[in-house]
C-alpha cells in the first residue's frame, strides 16, 4: 500500500509543479519569464547561497488529518492539493521582511489562505497559517520522489 501512496504522491506533485507553470492563455507574455524564471530557479538552487525566494523554491509534502498536502512554489506562484479536498493557488514570496504565502481555494476553504513561513531550509519548512490549519511542518519532495521520513500511518484506509 505505501508503494501506491508514494506513486500518487509523486504524481500529484508533478501535476501540480506543471499547475504552478501554467498560466492564462489571455497573456501570451508570461509564458517565456515563467520558462526563464525556472531555469533560473534551477541553476540557482544550484548555488550554496541563495535569496530568501529562492529558498521557498520547491515542492513541500506534508500530512494532515490522515491525508497527503503538497505545496508546491514556482517562481511567485504557489499551488497546494490535499487529498480528497482543497486545490488551491496564489503566491509566495517576501512582504516586510517575512516569508508568506496568500492561497486561494476552488472549494472556498480558508484554513490555508494566508501562511507566515516560520522557518525553511533545504529539507524542511514550517508554515503557521493564519486559518483553522494552523502550524504544518512541510519536507522537501526531490524529484517527484515522496520524503524519507514522511508519516503515512492511516493513509490510504
Amino acid at each position: 500500500m505505501p508503494v501506491r501512496i508514494g506513486a500518487a504522491v509523486a504524481g500529484l506533485v508533478g501535476a501540480l509543479a506543471l499547475t504552478a507553470c501554467s498560466g492564462s492563455d489571455s497573456d501570451s507574455s508570461a509564458s517565456p519569464s515563467r520558462t526563464t524564471s525556472a531555469a533560473a530557479t534551477a541553476s540557482a538552487g544550484s548555488e550554496s547561497a541563495t535569496t530568501s525566494a529562492d529558498v521557498l523554491q520547491g515542492s513541500w509534502i506534508t500530512t494532515s488529518g490522515g491525508k497527503i498536502v503538497a505545496l508546491v512554489v514556482t517562481g511567485k506562484s504557489a499551488g497546494l492539493f490535499e487529498t480528497g479536498g482543497a486545490v488551491c493557488s496564489g503566491t509566495a514570496g517576501e512582504e516586510a521582511g517575512m516569508r508568506m504565502i496568500h492561497l486561494s481555494c476552488t472549494d472556498g476553504n480558508k484554513n490555508r489562505a494566508t501562511g507566515m513561513v516560520d522557518s525553511v531550509n533545504k529539507s524542511g519548512m514550517k508554515v503557521t497559517w493564519s486559518g483553522k490549519t494552523g502550524e504544518e511542518t512541510y519536507t522537501k519532495a526531490e524529484g517527484g520522489k515522496l520524503p524519507s521520513g514522511l508519516p503515512t500511518a492511516g493513509l490510504g484506509q
